[in-house]
């Protein structure tokens, strides 16, 4: 395993002992503000722990359980640096909420996904919770199960397979047309939520969408809830 050094700069919000610990796969793409793995996403101080051979491909569609001690023990890792909650950059981890949470002594929110039942929740129980996901081949009941979301209704919607967003943070690239991404970004969540008029609220499932939350919150009428919001909601709670 290897630790993935932030910048120096962080901006800092009510001191530094409240940090929140992220578990960053192991990849090459650009992390953009917004995306989790940018410390300037965040107005509080971050800390970071790289899973080595966490490859997009081996958690998003493989589901390589040899990964899992790996997470752990970057969680461990992460709470003895310091952290007071551990988060993830990808949100398929849901499948090992339950595992990686159990196995440390401090908050553990692996995914964005578990904000489908308090989505579901604060919308009166009406209608269905739309799920953008980079994958919906590989999103399965044992993620739902995992954030314990088995019971809500929802649709879920995947990104085209050759879509700027996929070739990127599937594929594992360096380089991104940013422009054609979140045009992209934006046509699918539009389809979704115009294609199903009983969604009624929308969660992201990567946590490398909030780059284009901005442009997805103007394009569609129902809240929407991403890894951000999640980490932001867990962050008051903990700070002191």
């Amino acid at each position: 395993m290897k630790e993935f050094i932030e910048p120096p700069i962080q901006k800092i919000f009510g001191g530094g002992d409240f940090l929140i610990g992220i578990l960053l796969l192991d990849t090459s793409f650009p992390r953009l503000l917004g995306d989790v793995g940018n410390p300037e996403t965040f107005p509080f101080p971050v800390i970071y722990e790289r899973i080595e051979g966490a490859i997009p491909l081996r958690v998003v569609k493989e589901r390589d359980e040899f990964l899992l001690s790996s997470f752990i023990e970057g969680a461990k890792v992460l709470q003895r640096r310091g952290a007071k909650a551990v988060t993830t950059s990808c949100g398929f981890l849901a499948i090992w909420q339950k595992e990686i949470a159990s196995a440390v002594d401090i908050p553990v929110f692996t995914s964005s996904l578990l904000q489908v039942p308090l989505a579901y929740q604060i919308s009166g129980r009406r209608g269905r919770i739309g799920i953008l996901t980079v994958d919906a081949a590989s999103l399965t009941e044992a993620h739902f199960e995992g954030v314990g979301a088995i019971g809500v209704p929802v649709v879920v919607r995947g990104l085209n397979p050759a879509s700027e967003f996929h070739r990127v943070y599937v594929g594992n690239h360096p380089n991104i047309d940013l422009s054609k991404a979140e045009n992209e970004m934006v046509a699918e969540v539009s389809a979704l939520v115009n294609g199903h008029p009983d969604v009624s609220g929308l969660v992201l499932e990567c946590a490398n969408m909030p780059v284009f939350g901005k442009a997805v919150r103007k394009a569609v009428s129902v809240p929407v809830f991403d890894t951000v919001t999640l980490t932001n909601y867990i962050w008051s709670g903990i700070l002191k």
